[in-house]
């Protein structure tokens, strides 16, 4: 009886001392405090909601290796990083990809965006080849140096990494840049309260 009352005492010990994975909640979509992105582990940096007028469309999250509260600081931090979206209402992926380069498009010069032209051609076609996305599914872009841009549906990595590091910023910029997606938002990635 006394090892049950010392193990059961033990047990409610290790409990309370480690204290549980820390959330954030937008919107329903929980962010958890860290993410191990490729052996790396990533604080979240900001979460928040994407409004398009009145319409909640979807819920993002940015991790880091440290803290930034600049879009320099977010490009310049080293190591992985990883931007994970989830919809809070239904898109079609085609037109979902055609937005999302129109964001890199309302972001960079004319020279800038004629060099990402093969990896925007190529995202799109790997959008327009997805199932619509429903509330709920989800989507990531990840940062790996030595490897490249992984963008990865549901779960699921498409296609072979894209290179260039001028590919993921560009993506970036989309809810970072000078004329981001949603200003709260942006906001919010960068560490101001979770846009709600």
């Amino acid at each position: 009886m006394k090892i049950v009352k010392a193990l059961a005492t033990a047990a409610l010990v290790g409990l309370l001392a480690s204290p549980a994975q820390a959330v954030v909640e937008v919107h329903g979509v929980k962010f958890e405090e860290t993410a191990d992105v490729h052996g790396a582990t990533l604080q979240l940096n900001g979460a928040g909601t994407r409004y398009k007028a009145i319409f909640k469309v979807y819920a993002a999250g940015l991790y880091l290796s440290k803290k930034a509260t600049s879009p320099d600081e977010v490009i310049s931090t080293p190591g992985p990083k990883r931007v994970t979206i989830t919809m809070l209402r239904g898109i079609d992926s085609k037109e979902l990809g055609k937005l999302l380069t129109r964001g890199i498009e309302d972001n960079m010069g004319k020279s800038e965006m004629s060099k990402l032209i093969p990896g925007l051609v190529r995202m799109g076609e790997m959008f327009a080849t997805q199932k619509p996305m429903v509330t709920g599914d989800s989507f990531m872009i990840e940062w790996v140096p030595g490897q490249g841009t992984i963008i990865t549906v549901r779960g699921q990595v498409q296609g072979a990494p894209y290179k260039e590091p001028e590919f993921f910023k560009a993506l970036m910029s989309i809810w970072l840049g000078p004329s981001p997606a949603d200003y709260k938002l942006k906001e919010a990635l960068l560490g101001a309260r979770p846009g709600q």
